[in-house]
């Protein structure tokens, strides 16, 4: 995996404003209302939005991440969504954004489509891994498969799991609110196609 360490520089982060209301929980959506909040741009690299009840991301072009903003803040909260490969090559990136302050500063929980997981925080739009290189897990569901992704936050703990299995747990004191977002991302071919469906934000 020490490819995607050659390509993370040449991500291009889509700048998305992270409109964020105090969010009340328990929240959830199932994407089948278009009108429930949810903020997503689409140009000739990416298409982000809502499509026959789930939130689709379509990645158009290498080297580029894409992604929708649920337009809500939380601090403490326990979050889990199903996120399924639709299409194009397994070696992507797509998961879950985190106490998001704005484009430039959040904590990122990815895993691909091959296996691996990482989680990472960006900082001044430079990402940082905050769980190490990428990791394989036997949890993940490789391919065009569905996975169960949860994060727990609480205090500066964040947890992450996927499909029932914990992968890893991190500390970190920056940013301890902000909103929430999904997204899905290319590596050195186009054609990722991921669905998000079925979120939930609990008490942790």
């Amino acid at each position: 995996m020490n490819r995607r360490l050659l390509v993370q520089a040449l991500v291009t982060m889509m700048a998305l404003l992270v409109a964020c209301g105090r969010g009340e929980l328990p929240w959830s959506d199932d994407f089948s209302d278009p009108t429930s909040g949810w903020q997503a741009e689409s140009d000739a690299s990416a298409e982000v939005g809502y499509h026959e009840g789930v939130m689709r991301i379509v990645v158009k072009a290498p080297n580029r991440l894409a992604w929708a903003s649920a337009g809500r803040e939380f601090s403490d909260f326990h979050l889990a969504v199903e996120a399924t490969q639709v299409a194009g090559p397994d070696d992507n990136e797509y998961g879950v954004l985190v106490r998001m302050q704005d484009p430039d500063h959040f904590y990122c929980f990815s895993i691909s489509g091959d296996g691996y997981y990482q989680v990472s925080k960006y900082d001044n739009g430079e990402r940082k891994p905050l769980s190490g290189d990428w990791v394989p897990a036997d949890a993940i569901q490789t391919g065009v498969a569905t996975n169960l992704l949860e994060v727990i936050c609480q205090d500066a703990a964040m947890t992450f799991l996927v499909n029932g299995v914990q992968l890893v747990q991190v500390e970190d004191v920056d940013y301890r609110r902000g909103g929430i977002g999904l997204y899905a991302g290319s590596f050195f071919e186009p054609g990722v196609e991921i669905h998000f469906d079925d979120l939930t934000v609990t008490e942790p």
